[in-house]
């Protein structure tokens, strides 16, 4: 992995002077080059602070933040600030600083003079997506059976919304037009409704006002998706009085 290549006029060795001097400036003590690493600044007790100094953000960069996050939980990546004109993904990019947080790496940009910082190294702590919880867990729940392979295939995904529709193909295939009330009981689908008006496959059509029937491409979901269906258990629709 290599993102957007430094500055021609910049080379390693130059990214280390400002960086010395950005943490002087906070009162570290700063030495180059200890057992292996690229920069360690000390301050009181407090636990090291190690910079790895790179041209480029790259995996090696990564792996080597994260081997030294052995020796402490203050590293950071410095990197050549990015020119206007620089190519690629920058390394200050939504997408590196999220990956530098979940690290748990600090991210320093260098310029010739001055130094920014990107991120801090501090312990990933995600936020969770309460609502995004909440719908992978009702889908979860009201899924039946496990119809779909972990991992992605061609064959469409089968959701509960799917299975639900399915259920109210089935029943109009079974026992042809029917009103509302009656595909509900068929089907055993509470939300019947809104599933025929959103007509989400194309499934379904109004024959007139409150009866539905199944279209063409509904018949051939119905045969498509007869082993789902056949595990969804759905119930026989009613029989017409002689």
């Amino acid at each position: 992995m290599s993102l957007a290549a430094a500055p021609a006029t910049i080379d390693e060795k130059a990214l280390y002077p400002p960086v010395k001097r950005f943490l002087e400036a906070r009162g570290y003590e700063v030495k180059g080059e200890v057992r292996g690493c690229d920069v360690v600044a000390c301050r009181g007790e407090e636990p090291p602070v190690i910079v790895e100094l790179k041209l480029r953000f790259t995996l090696a960069l990564l792996l080597q933040g994260i081997e030294r996050l052995r020796l402490s939980e203050r590293v950071y990546l410095a990197v050549p600030r990015p020119s206007r004109r620089t190519r690629g993904l920058a390394p200050d990019a939504p997408g590196v600083r999220r990956l530098c947080r979940r690290l748990g790496l600090g991210l320093l940009l260098v310029g010739r003079q001055t130094v920014s910082v990107v991120e801090e190294p501090v312990p990933y702590q995600p936020r969770v997506a309460r609502t995004r919880l909440v719908r992978l867990l009702g889908e979860f729940e009201r899924r039946v059976g496990d119809p779909n392979h972990g991992g992605g295939n061609r064959a469409p995904i089968v959701t509960a919304y799917r299975q639900d529709a399915l259920r109210c193909a089935q029943a109009l295939a079974q026992g042809g037009d029917m009103r509302l009330r009656d595909l509900r009981a068929a089907s055993g689908v509470a939300n019947a409704a809104p599933i025929l008006r959103r007509n989400v496959y194309g499934w379904f059509e109004r024959r007139s006002r409150g009866i539905y029937g199944l279209t063409e491409s509904g018949g051939a979901a119905v045969t498509q998706f007869a082993d789902i269906i056949a595990a969804l258990a759905v119930p026989a629709p009613p029989q017409a009085a002689a």
